[in-house]
């Protein structure tokens, strides 16, 4: 069973979800790659998180092609597999329809800074995508769909920024592990929720200043991060 513990990984990333109030009904995936041999799992299409197991989670490369698994993965595989080609640092990404991060990405608004718990996790406001052209959307959607992702990363770090909103359709979001990746699509919805009501209670408030925006994320990421104990 070569690939035991990415399966392990997977499944207890996407079973993470339901319990964090990411998910409704099957919406949702996470896959955690292999860098090594070139294979990532995923989360077996509209299968029941309550009904998932390790067996369950299916193994793709970075081509494309199934390598295992007896279910088919989920229909959102070739976002990841775009992320993962062009973020190589990355070892796990989720995708979830969060309520409050859809409704940014659905108004087509970044998430904007305003706090400290925002800046814990994301280094400025969460960007969003462009709207995808009808070519696109007619051809491989999934594919284009991690293609916008990266375009719209051209000029930000995916380590600094571990999370996107694709307009009209939700975040995607990553990390080092799938554990992890998990935790930033968490916070995501946090400070997403934190926003809408900073925007209710005053539409034009200010965004955290740059300042105090790099002190807080640079205190928990980074080579002289201080947060936390050493292991």
């Amino acid at each position: 069973m070569p690939y035991r513990e990415l399966k392990r990984e997977c499944y207890e990333a996407n079973v993470r979800l339901p319990g964090h109030g990411l998910v409704d009904l099957t919406f949702g995936n996470v896959s955690v790659i292999d860098r090594a041999r070139g294979i990532f799992g995923i989360k077996p299409s509209g299968v029941d998180y309550k009904e998932l197991s390790p067996d369950d989670i299916v193994l793709v490369d970075l081509e494309g092609k199934q390598v295992e698994g007896k279910l088919r993965p989920s229909s959102d595989t070739a976002t990841h597999r775009r992320l993962f080609q062009a973020f190589t640092e990355i070892r796990s990404v989720v995708h979830t329809h969060s309520r409050n991060a859809v409704a940014f990405a659905q108004a087509g608004r970044a998430i904007p800074c305003f706090g400290t718990t925002h800046a814990d996790y994301f280094h400025g406001e969460v960007p969003v995508t462009r709207m995808m052209t009808p070519k696109e959307i007619a051809s491989a959607y999934e594919w284009e769909t991690g293609n916008v992702i990266v375009e719209r990363f051209q000029s930000l770090d995916p380590n600094e920024v571990s999370a996107v909103l694709v307009h009209g359709h939700g975040p995607f979001v990553w990390g080092s592990s799938g554990a992890k990746a998990v935790e930033n699509a968490f916070a995501l919805e946090i400070v997403a929720e934190m926003a809408l009501k900073t925007l209710q209670i005053d539409p034009k408030a200010w965004p955290l200043n740059q300042t105090q925006l790099d002190k807080h994320f640079y205190r928990k990421h980074g080579a002289k991060a201080t947060y936390g104990q050493l292991s």
